[in-house]
């Protein structure tokens, strides 16, 4: 079989992903990396650079497909805040990368694809608000900010509160839904 530059870079990715997603920046490993890509070590310094350009490089690729698959509507910041919660739910490992990416990247340089994209939802959202469509009661930034945090109040819980969480999935996306909007309508 011919070998496959664009295939050995996907898996690696794929393979990056579950690491970090496991044991953050810190704690992942190239070589189990390697190994569950079936590559070598070295196809992942002449990719990427380094481990560190590796999880930024998987991070950016969950993203993107989290961008792709949850719909922005600044009209509507409380389903989006639902479509949010949705993707964390069904993507358990977006949301580790998320969360590992929060506490090991903190003084890290920002990412490119994070910036254009938040800076396009708070225009967007600006642009609603404008419109009289969205409150100003708060800005947009901070819109956002709320909306991502609803949507992850689920899914960050210590395990010692999970009996307190509404057992079905629908019912803890609808308190999303419901406690985004209810900020929203004042």
């Amino acid at each position: 079989m011919p070998w496959d530059s664009q295939d050995t870079r996907r898996r690696l990715l794929e393979a990056a992903a579950m690491e970090f997603s496991a044991y953050g920046i810190a704690g992942g490993r190239v070589d189990r990396i390697a190994s569950a890509a079936k590559a070598n070590k070295q196809a992942i310094y002449a990719y990427f650079g380094s481990k560190d350009a590796l999880f930024a490089a998987a991070f950016e690729d969950r993203i993107r497909d989290f961008h792709a698959s949850v719909l922005f509507d600044e009209y509507d910041l409380a389903e989006y805040g639902g479509r949010m919660s949705d993707k964390f739910e069904d993507a358990p490992e977006t949301l580790r990368l998320v969360l590992w990416y929060q506490v090991e990247r903190i003084a890290g340089p920002p990412l490119k694809l994070i910036l254009d994209s938040t800076g396009d939802k708070v225009r967007r959202v600006v642009a609603a608000q404008q419109e009289g469509k969205v409150t100003k009661a708060y800005p947009a930034a901070a819109l956002l900010a709320f909306a991502r945090s609803t949507a992850l109040m689920w899914h960050t819980q210590i395990p010692e509160r999970a009996a307190l969480l509404p057992a079905r999935r629908s019912d803890r996306r609808d308190m999303v839904v419901r406690m985004i909007r209810q900020v929203l309508d004042q």
